[in-house]
């Protein structure tokens, strides 16, 4: 016991110094458990041959399973569907977009595993955190803690709470018949739930701006700079993209784009006309009314356009947010090398939009940069008609997948090389989610494995080619995996070798003869410290039976105390042990620092709702 205890001291002072990263920290754990087990008086500290068992364990596999299938509905596009109808409803504020996407999540979660419901809207987060500038550490933290109060909505949202009335039977086998307990229905803790998840949101809320990290996440290409960032810094071009439209019977209508785009120095890089839209359209299309135009130009040229013509100025990105998402497209940079058959030629003379599927920004050449918008060093140049030389840069906007094209055209050699190469496949959403609702509908209908269930969904996606198994591979956080396989065996250590037991009975002989509500409060908090440095199931099993004869002995409710331990083991926001916070530390670049501060209120803050809340209910 003493070892064990020695072994958790020694793991949060790794975790909160972080003088090495915290999977590996896990891994070091997990290696000195087992050879310590091997000194002379230690070989009931950890079974060296079932040391590793958590790589195959149920929550682990689950994990793995949920990033696939998470992985596979992003391949189809639907998670960017759904961030873009977040962002309709949410626009571009924090204060908008964390009550909506935390409130989803929660909901979701009362009814599927909280890492899975997490899982799913990873992506959803990392394409909202793109196109709204706002660092993902600010967003994925209220989504992964609401993921977790989210699972205290009903009785199948976490496993602690599936637990409880199989508990709360074997516990009735050993009570006479007047004390016996009833179980719980499906809905019966629901208001707590709901009470919960309301405050997480409203905590967010009114203190993110103080508790929550604002860095973006070192390499997190979804943290990148923005069109506009990009052009000012390396071209001196001030710009932005702007979204118009053009009313019925515009006196401009029969124009070309190229009139428009001449006369007041702007780029039009897409175009709408009847539901149907157009990335880099080509510049001599005749202008259909009433249509809507993507405008990359200066807000100065651009409403003084709006003011001549008419125009409507949208405030954000609409009809167009899909289309210049930076995970669709963005600006990139090649040289036109010696020997390419574009010397000479000019952009207009190539169809350079329709050839290529972009649009020619720019030309630096020496120390010019041409390009139609004005610098304080250049004036407007008509970049369009300037012939090509060798060596000259040419600045473009494009689709993503119109650069990977690009890098195949000898004609060119292409400078970026940093850029999403991914392929989406829209029409395999069918079957995306028909496997995907096979594996809800196994784990609710059935008694199956979880793990089971989902490996199911996520196997069928491989099947039918919705994601192929090396992008399956890929979309594995393994250090998720690691950190969470390896507290694995610490935590059968802490009930194993008797220490939780003695820790709990010590704790609980400390609070005899303390008022009933004080009893209450103390399994809370027992239960709350249990699930942080094991798991939450070994916590439950472990403290249920306990806070059931403290009840009977103090005159309690010996179900509301059993209740309060099964919801007290959802309240694991202090250090990322929990597995939906092993989940999103990497993404979000968090560190265990910022766990500490964030979930150190929001711990308390769960056990004044929770216990205020199971009173007033029961």
């Amino acid at each position: 016991m003493m070892v064990v205890l020695g072994l958790l001291l020694f793991t949060v002072i790794l975790f909160v110094s972080e003088v090495v990263r915290i999977d590996f920290a896990a891994i070091l754990v997990m290696v000195l458990l087992g050879l310590l087990s091997q000194v002379p008086g230690l070989g009931t500290l950890a079974d060296v041959s079932r040391l590793f068992d958590g790589l195959a364990s149920n929550a682990v596999v689950s994990i793995i399973a949920v990033m696939i299938i998470g992985a596979g509905l992003d391949k189809t596009g639907m998670m960017n569907s759904v961030a873009a109808l977040i962002l309709r409803r949410g626009g571009k504020s924090e204060a908008r977009v964390v009550p909506i996407v935390s409130g989803t999540v929660g909901v979701i979660s009362s009814f599927m595993q909280n890492v899975g419901a997490a899982a799913l809207f990873l992506p959803v987060v990392s394409r909202i955190s793109v196109r709204t500038e706002i660092p993902l550490g600010r967003l994925l933290m209220p989504m992964g803690f609401c993921a977790i109060l989210g699972g205290t909505m009903t009785m199948v949202g976490s496993s602690p709470l599936i637990l409880l009335n199989d508990l709360i039977l074997n516990a009735n086998r050993a009570l006479p018949e007047d004390q016996r307990m009833e179980t719980f229905g499906l809905f019966s803790v629901t208001p707590i739930g709901l009470a919960l998840v309301a405050s997480g949101i409203l905590y967010f809320m009114l203190l993110g701006r103080w508790i929550l990290p604002g860095r973006a996440a070192e390499g997190d290409a979804t943290s990148g700079r923005s069109v506009k960032e990009y052009l000012k810094t390396i071209y001196g071009l001030k710009t932005d993209i702007f979204e118009i439209t053009i009313p019925a019977g515009s006196s401009c209508e029969g124009k070309t784009f190229d009139d428009l785009m001449k006369h007041y120095h702007v780029y039009i890089i897409g175009s709408a006309y009847q539901g149907k839209t157009w990335f880099a359209p080509v510049i001599q299309t005749e202008i259909t009314t009433p249509c809507r135009l993507a405008l990359l130009g200066r807000e100065k040229n651009i409403r003084e356009m709006v003011e001549e013509q008419g125009f409507e100025l949208h405030p954000d990105l609409d009809v167009f947010a899909e289309m210049c998402a930076p995970t669709r497209s963005g600006i990139a940079e090649m040289v036109i090398p010696p020997g390419s058959s574009v010397i000479g030629k000019c952009a207009h003379e190539l169809v350079f939009r329709k050839t290529y599927g972009a649009s020619l920004l720019a030309i630096h050449r020496g120390e010019e940069t041409m390009s139609l918008v004005a610098t304080a060093e250049h004036a407007p140049t008509q970049v369009g008609e300037v012939p090509f030389l060798a060596g000259d840069t040419l600045v473009i906007h494009c689709t993503w997948d119109a650069l990977t094209r690009l890098t195949r055209d000898r004609n060119f050699v292409v400078v970026t090389s940093e850029f999403p190469r991914e392929e989406l496949r829209p029409t395999k959403v069918g079957w995306a989610l028909f496997f995907f609702a096979i594996a809800l509908g196994l784990i609710l209908l059935t008694d199956l494995r979880l793990s089971l269930c989902l490996l199911t969904g996520a196997a069928g996606m491989v099947l039918t080619g919705v994601i192929d198994i090396d992008e399956a591979y890929e979309s594995i956080s393994w250090s998720t995996v690691f950190l969470l396989a390896s507290l694995i065996p610490l935590g059968q250590a802490v009930q194993s070798t008797g220490t939780a037991a003695w820790i709990a009975q010590e704790i609980i002989r400390l609070l005899d003869g303390w008022p009933l509500w004080s009893l209450q409060a103390g399994l809370a908090i027992l239960a709350t410290i249990f699930t942080l440095i094991m798991s939450n199931v070994g916590a439950t099993v472990l403290l249920v039976p306990l806070a059931v004869s403290i009840a009977i002995a103090a005159g309690g409710n010996p179900a509301l105390f059993a209740l309060t331990v099964a919801i007290s083991t959802s309240n694991s926001f202090l250090i990322p042990t929990h597995q939906v916070n092993a989940l999103i530390m990497g993404p979000a670049g968090y560190r265990v620092i910022d766990f500490i501060k964030s979930g150190g209120i929001m711990t308390v803050l769960f056990l004044v709702v929770s216990l205020t809340m199971l009173n007033v209910v029961f």
